[in-house]
């Protein structure tokens, strides 16, 4: 990505596809014309929930369902469960963990392809669900999140979560010790520019897809703004720099500010890193699908990392992060007997992630750099 801009809101980005190439596609431009546009974003029906473990609201045809706790082998097993029992099909999903916490955010609708407006229905859900959450909690932390149900980016809105369950502290050995191993972990440091009145915060680490969304909307949730930014990669590397201020115009002074912001920056990082493998489900789309999957990961004593679901046409598609119940990477036996398993009625696709990061990044020759202003047009996205 390359992008130029003045401190007004004119910005102009240079962009390619994941593969290096110029986008020509139609409807990806076309897309890209209409959510950039004044119309791209709407704020309409944004409802809040505080203190819960789940948030349950319709929108439009279907319903929205948020779940954040405690994360066990099995749970997304249970909670697929719960929805196949109530005849509700997942339509798309995401689903992160990090640091022995999970976050959801699933869009599902009845049988009849119609959203939840039973308000009786929508309690039953999130009580199921509550109690499936609570029974995973073994101690007295409970989810702080404040749920804002508008039309908001998955992977915006699990940031949000996470960053408000405070899944940035970590107690004793946690899954980014497994997940990211110390020849990976991002550099990060954070220097004050006296004369200019901004704080600097570097990161370098292993590139990837989009982790300048990931930091940006970590710094956003910190009520940091970001005035500048130098983004530059060589090879398999990026360097990043932010120059930012508090919403009120104070940088970061203290030492406790400063290891504050580091844990967040890492951990927004490190939330979408998986190793090991990945399966790639297809088949065609039904009610239960999901829980089928899941139930049958479990019983071959796999668990989920992270995963992802949509749904194309008649086709439900489905992909799974996994390991083994302990957390190490699984057994190709393993696999090799899940595939004979499910394979026949789903076609079953099978890769090894590589190390620290689950997408190798595109082959770059030599380096790139960018340089630019951040104005209203990101803050308007990502607040």
């Amino acid at each position: 990505m390359r992008t130029s801009a003045t401190e007004s809101t004119l910005q102009v980005f240079h962009v390619t596809d994941q593969q290096g190439k110029k986008i020509t596609d139609s409807k990806t431009i076309d897309f890209i014309e209409k959510t950039l546009g004044p119309k791209g974003q709407s704020t309409e029906g944004v409802k809040s929930w505080k203190g819960k473990r789940v948030g349950v609201h319709s929108i439009g045809d279907h319903t929205v369902i948020e779940l954040i706790g405690r994360d066990r082998p099995g749970l997304l097993s249970e909670i697929s469960a719960v929805l196949a029992s109530l005849q509700f099909n997942v339509i798309a999903a995401e689903v992160w963990t990090h640091n022995r916490r999970i976050a959801c955010v699933l869009y599902v609708n009845d049988a009849t392809n119609q959203a939840m407006d039973d308000s009786k229905r929508l309690s039953i859900i999130e009580e199921q669900l509550n109690h499936i959450l609570r029974g995973c909690e073994d101690d007295e932390k409970v989810a702080r999140t404040s749920f804002s149900m508008g039309i908001t980016h998955m992977d915006r809105r699990l940031h949000q979560m996470l960053f408000a369950d405070r899944d940035y502290e970590s107690a004793g050995v946690t899954t980014t010790d497994v997940d990211c191993p110390p020849c990976f972990r991002p550099n990060i440091r954070i220097e004050r520019i006296v004369e200019k009145g901004y704080s600097v915060v570097s990161v370098k680490c292993k590139d990837r897809a989009k982790l300048m969304f990931d930091i940006v909307c970590t710094l956003t949730d910190m009520e940091y703004v970001v005035f500048h930014a130098t983004i530059s990669s060589e090879g398999q590397y990026a360097s990043q720099e932010y120059f930012i201020r508090h919403m009120d115009g104070c940088t970061l002074d203290t030492e406790g500010e400063k290891e504050r912001a580091i844990k967040c920056i890492e951990a927004a990082i490190q939330r979408r890193v998986s190793e090991g493998v990945s399966l790639e489900l297809c088949a065609k789309d039904r009610v239960g699908l999901l829980s089928e999957v899941t139930r049958i990961l479990r019983e071959n004593g796999l668990t989920v990392s992270r995963a992802g679901v949509s749904t194309v046409g008649e086709k439900g598609l489905n992909v799974f992060y996994v390991r083994d119940a302990s957390g190490n990477p699984v057994d190709m036996k393993i696999i090799e007997a899940l595939h004979k398993e499910i394979g026949q009625t789903v076609m079953v696709n099978v890769k090894r992630i590589p190390a620290a990061y689950a997408k190798a990044p595109v082959e770059t020759r030599g380096w790139a750099r960018t340089s630019f202003f951040f104005g209203n047009l990101l803050e308007r996205f990502l607040t």
